[in-house]
């Protein structure tokens, strides 16, 4: 089906590295791929995932809809 000589080749178990492990194979026009981030250590799914509250948007959005826990911001104020 696919004309011979414009593709490059196509490897269906290529390794997937991450910190010098293989973690996973999958289809790919490399052997081999290196990679910094995979599902395994990303932060969204592994559930450690944190806000980053960046100039205080998410404190302004609570406290402008009545959500805004004063106890917490006190506690956050003691930490500084």
């Amino acid at each position: 089906m696919a004309k011979d000589g414009i593709h490059p080749e196509w490897y269906p178990e290529a390794k997937v590295y991450c910190n010098g492990k293989v973690v996973m194979t999958v289809g790919s026009t490399k052997p081999e791929l290196h990679v910094d981030v995979w599902s395994g250590n990303h932060p969204f799914y592994t559930g450690t995932q944190k806000i980053i509250d960046t100039e205080g948007r998410v404190e302004r959005f609570l406290r402008k809809y009545g959500m805004f826990d004063q106890s917490a911001a006190a506690k956050e104020e003691d930490q500084k």
